[in-house]
């Protein structure tokens, strides 16, 4: 059971905030990869070469860049989190926000790129089985989206 339950209107609010998040997190997250196969190769290259001498200060800087990376990646992460939503893929940008409707709980389903969030999807369904709302239901407290 989710800790907190969005409303439609209340979870479009909070698109504003989360995207540049969302964004600048997938950016880091591409840095911090790059850097982790960029040491990789760099390891693997020592231990062939045996005797070589390893450009230890450009390794060092890269290390550092990385863990940079992986700090910031942490922070941004968090700030999303904090809202009460779902990450469920960083690569992809895709964000559910825990929500009932019809008097089921289900997650309001959005990705990044689009302008609101018009799809949702049962809890184990994900995101191959996102349904479209209907515009005509209602948000207020009487209809479907209810915060418990």
């Amino acid at each position: 059971m989710a800790e907190k339950f969005f409303k439609l209107q209340e979870a479009q609010e909070l698109l504003p905030f989360i995207a540049p998040h969302l964004e600048q997190a997938r950016e880091e997250k591409q840095k911090m990869e790059s850097l982790d196969q960029e040491l990789a190769v760099a390891a693997a290259r020592i231990t062939a070469l045996g005797g070589s001498i390893p450009p230890y200060a450009e390794l060092a800087r890269k290390k550092t860049e990385r863990d940079q990376a992986a700090a910031c990646l942490k922070e941004l992460v968090s700030k999303v989190l904090s809202t009460g939503c779902l990450i469920k893929d960083l690569d992809v940008g895709l964000i559910d926000f825990p929500s009932v409707l019809k008097g089921q709980e289900v997650y309001l389903c959005w990705k990044l790129g689009e302008e609101r969030i018009e799809y949702y999807h049962g809890l184990h369904e994900g995101f191959a089985g996102r349904k479209l709302l209907q515009s005509s239901e209602p948000e207020e407290p009487s209809g479907p989206f209810r915060v418990h």
